[in-house]
């Protein structure tokens, strides 16, 4: 969508100066004029040689969740030190890199002098700021704790990245053995297989089981590659439309509770996210609601975001949501129990945080354990795989070289 530069006047008879992503000169107009501004000259996009040169994967990628976490808290600081808002975007603006957040920190900061809030501008830019964010700042705006809002939001945001990395670190081994197992089973099945059988072939005995499908896994992986290159593919596709159905989400999530290993590290994260997310919203004066809603959209499990909501709908009817999660399989006895005392003794936000905390420490140890069960399991995988074609391989040799000794 093109970027237009313009000139407006407000009520005092400033002249401003930003600009606005539009599909036109005309709705950048519309825009402008709801907001009772003046209009002095609003500029086309630059074209051709004129326009700004961007470089995918470079300056102009889309911020990251580590760069607006920097951006809330360097924002709570200019705030908390008497910055007015516009200034502190502006300063922001001058010493962000990234050219594509330097762009929406500009457009903010036009919003702002506009006279729009804060919550408002970044509610306009939905895939840097998500709903969670926007609803945070809106809060802070109310209550006038915005500096302390938004860091809280950057500490929430450093924690959900920690998080994450952990997740990372515990598939990174498993996956790059998996990797080198597969390139070790095809180079020994494509060049090393072929070699033996030229020899047995010479031979006019009866090659055992093992041996005649290892041959053929040999022959159907030289001859037709691409054909399982293919099926690998519309596999991937299959898989990917699959998910997009509501059964079919509904099912692999909850199978993927179910993995074993696995299955318990993505539970405990799922809890960690739920209570780190849902404590934060009350702790920021963010209705119950409403908290619940926005924490469901951010649990990425169809199973964990179904037990949100009907925990939404028990309170929606004035019960309490800890009689919801106890029918739950994914939230633990303890969970349900420090909620249920939280909601009775009316510091809910404080017990949902001792419980992150408390799964925080429990992923960093899934993390680790998963880890050490991995790495023996890859290597009986791994060998496995070398002794099942070795066998193959010389079993037919020693039955002849037996029954040449006779």
């Amino acid at each position: 969508m093109p970027v237009y530069e313009y000139r407006v006047r407000d009520r005092s008879g400033k002249v401003l100066k930003s600009t606005m992503e539009a599909e036109s000169p005309n709705q950048v107009r519309d825009v402008l004029r709801s907001k009772n501004l003046m209009i002095v000259e609003i500029k086309a996009p630059k074209t051709g040689m004129q326009a700004d040169v961007k470089i995918p994967g470079l300056t102009d990628r889309p911020p990251n969740m580590k760069q607006v976490a920097v951006f809330s808290k360097q924002l709570a600081t200019l705030i908390n030190a008497g910055v007015p808002i516009v200034q502190s975007l502006s300063i922001l603006q001058r010493q962000m890199e990234n050219k594509s957040f330097q762009n929406i920190i500009r457009q903010l900061r036009g919003e702002v002098e506009a006279g729009t809030p804060l919550s408002d501008g970044l509610a306009q830019h939905p895939k840097v700021f998500n709903r969670l964010f926007v609803n945070l700042v809106r809060a802070g705006e109310t209550s006038g704790t915005l500096d302390a809002v938004l860091e809280r939001i950057a500490e929430f945001q450093e924690k959900q990245l920690a998080l994450n990395g952990k997740i990372k670190s515990a598939l990174t081994y498993p996956t790059i053995v998996l990797i080198f197992a597969i390139l070790i089973t095809y180079g020994l099945i494509a060049f090393v297989v072929p070699q033996f059988a030229s020899m047995l072939s010479q031979e006019n005995t009866q090659l055992p089981l093992l041996t005649r499908m290892v041959m053929a896994l040999s022959d159907f992986l030289r001859h037709s590659l691409l054909a399982f290159v293919v099926g690998i593919i519309v596999a991937i596709f299959a898989y990917r439309w699959y998910y997009r159905t509501p059964s079919g989400r509904h099912n692999i999530d909850a199978l993927k509770l179910r993995v074993p290993l696995f299955g318990p590290l993505i539970q405990k994260t799922s809890v960690a996210s739920f209570a780190r997310t849902f404590g934060l919203l009350i702790n920021s004066g963010v209705n119950i609601i409403e908290s619940l809603e926005i924490t469901k959209g951010t649990a990425n499990n169809a199973i964990v975001e179904e037990t949100i909501e009907n925990a939404k709908n028990v309170v929606m009817v004035g019960d309490q949501m800890s009689s919801s999660l106890a029918a739950s399989k994914v939230f633990p006895p303890m969970v349900v129990s420090m909620v249920a005392i939280g909601e009775e003794t009316g510091s809910l936000d404080s017990m949902l945080g001792k419980v992150a905390d408390f799964y925080d420490r429990e992923v960093d140890e899934a993390v680790e354990g998963l880890t050490a069960a991995i790495e023996p399991i890859m290597i009986v995988f791994l060998g496995g795989i070398v002794l099942v074609i070795i066998l193959a391989m010389f079993m037919p040799m020693i039955s002849l070289m037996n029954s040449l000794m006779k």
